[in-house]
């Protein structure tokens, strides 16, 4: 890569020179970077930066650069097609995205990612949620996109982001991002309630991630990732990834640790029965944690509490409804771990039940079931405990546990919505890289979906419409189409204001 120059109407101007090897052929790309100011020191002046200075080494622009030459800048001479119509772009959805960032205060917090180009992050960003199509594509989808005007020193093609995600993951970008993100999320309620789960990334690529694991008796070749939600808002906290043999009993007590040291000091956890044992338990319990967690079946103190409580379940004190279903739950207190008191609720779901006995019934004379053995059977049918170390009223264990629901839409969210999913990475940082793009995508398109819950509208919908609002370039403005009546409620309920022309002049 290197700078060439060229003369023109007496001026000097400089451009940009990538040699891009296609299997076997090697071609050139150019990119302009406006007329030669200071030559000697790479600073340049271009419509879209005004004056600003190019480190080659890094592939970075300082748009503040320091130059205090004594020759001024020329400016630019208009000329008689100033109001030719350059380019017709795709503006809406990028514009509301950018005004979304901003207007939230997520801006700051993606800046201190640190990575060289932030024309690059923001342009990969919308990508991310605009598109699920390969990164090699981001330059095309760039090109006709409002973000080639509001990032333009974006670079996008397929080597240049693979180079850009193993920046965005280093160690130093994801902790940094992490140190910023922390305050946010904090800030966004009281409390630091969380919900941990993981879900499989399969994926056949050949690195030390990738292992076959069996889940809940799903067997696949995959990457275990972890993601930590906050209770009150469901938003993402923060993520962990790990090797798919790892079960998720081994991850519990290091993501709670990695939370403390990004300054989330946890108060109160709600987990899946995977991950409960007695060593993560008493883990809690040593931490001052609060927690709710099913309870496995196959755990002593399941079978205890059962045995125990199961004839005095079935009482009318003991019936509550939720969700549209009647469950008998019974609360005592026991001993969860050690001698570490807490609550078991142990619980009978009524259509569950009747469920489970008529698919007993219809397999009882295929298997030659006694009547000794059906009974065993009807008696465990619906029945489910959880164990939580504070006292709740039985209407409310279900509620409370249940909000876990909210880490499968995140899930959902990522792999749907944010581009998680297929993996097309080949080491462990741009991976890394990739992770940390989708977790800021899931951020943005969780705020946005809670927002528009009240309405018709959901994101993809949203977009879809945003998208059809086009902008006309010019030299130097560009002007937007009008917007319809579904974008003009998108932009209202957002309090996003839609400019009818923007100016291209900088510097």
């Amino acid at each position: 890569m290197y700078i060439a120059y060229d003369m023109k109407n007496g001026v000097e101007y400089a451009k940009l020179v990538r040699s891009v090897r296609h299997g076997k052929n090697v071609s050139k790309e150019y990119k302009n970077l406006g007329r030669v100011i200071d030559k000697e020191k790479n600073i340049f002046k271009s419509r879209e930066l005004g004056i600003y200075q190019y480190d080659l080494a890094n592939d970075y622009y300082d748009k503040n650069p320091d130059w205090s030459g004594s020759e001024a800048p020329v400016e630019y001479v208009e000329s008689k097609d100033t109001r030719k119509e350059k380019l017709i772009l795709d503006f809406g959805d990028t514009f509301f995205i950018d005004s979304f960032i901003h207007g939230n205060g997520l801006s700051e917090i993606i800046d201190n990612c640190g990575v060289h180009n932030k024309d690059t992050l923001y342009s990969m960003i919308c990508y991310y949620i605009l598109s699920n199509t390969a990164n090699c594509h981001a330059k095309t989808w760039w090109e006709g996109n409002f973000a080639r005007m509001r990032y333009p020193m974006a670079t996008l093609e397929s080597q240049r982001v693979s180079e850009f995600l193993a920046e965005l993951g280093s160690e130093t970008c994801y902790r940094s991002f992490f140190r910023a993100y922390a305050p946010y999320i904090s800030d966004t309620v009281d409390g630091d309630n969380i919900l941990i789960d993981s879900t499989g990334l399969p994926n056949n690529i050949h690195f030390p991630l990738t292992a076959i694991s069996n889940h809940n008796g799903d067997i696949n070749n995959e990457v275990r990732l972890i993601y930590v939600t906050q209770q009150s808002t469901g938003l993402p906290i923060y993520f962990r990834y790990c090797p798919g043999n790892v079960i998720d009993v081994s991850t519990l007590t290091r993501t709670i640790h990695e939370l403390k040291n990004h300054g989330v000091n946890t108060k109160f956890s709600i987990l899946d029965a995977g991950y409960y044992t007695a060593d993560n338990i008493r883990d809690l319990y040593h931490n001052g944690i609060s927690f709710v967690s099913r309870l496995p079946e196959k755990m002593n103190l399941y079978k205890d509490l059962v045995a125990e409580n199961l004839d005095s379940l079935e009482s009318k004190e003991n019936l509550v409804r939720y969700n549209g279903r009647y469950i008998y739950i019974k609360r005592v207190e026991c001993n969860v771990v050690d001698d570490f008191k807490g609550y078991a609720y142990i619980g009978l779901d009524i259509s569950r039940k009747e469920d489970e006995d008529k698919k007993l019934f219809q397999r009882a004379d295929d298997q030659k079931l006694t009547n000794e053995e059906v009974y065993d059977k009807l008696r465990h049918h619906g029945l489910f405990v959880i164990v939580s170390s504070r006292p709740m009223a039985t209407d409310k264990i279900l509620p409370t546990y249940y909000t876990r629901q909210q880490i499968e839409q995140i899930f959902d969210i990522g792999k749907n919505y944010a581009d998680m999913l297929p993996l097309r990475v080949q080491t462990e940082e741009t991976f890394r890289g990739h992770l940390l793009l989708t977790f800021i995508a899931c951020v943005i398109l969780k705020m946005i979906q809670d927002k528009l819950k009240p309405t018709k509208y959901n994101p993809i919908s949203m977009f879809m419409n945003l998208r059809n609002q086009k902008c006309k370039v010019y030299a130097t403005e560009l002007l937007t189409t009008e917007a319809t009546k579904i974008m003009n409620d998108c932009y209202k309920l957002f309090k996003i204001s839609c400019p009818a022309e923007v100016s291209l002049k900088r510097g």
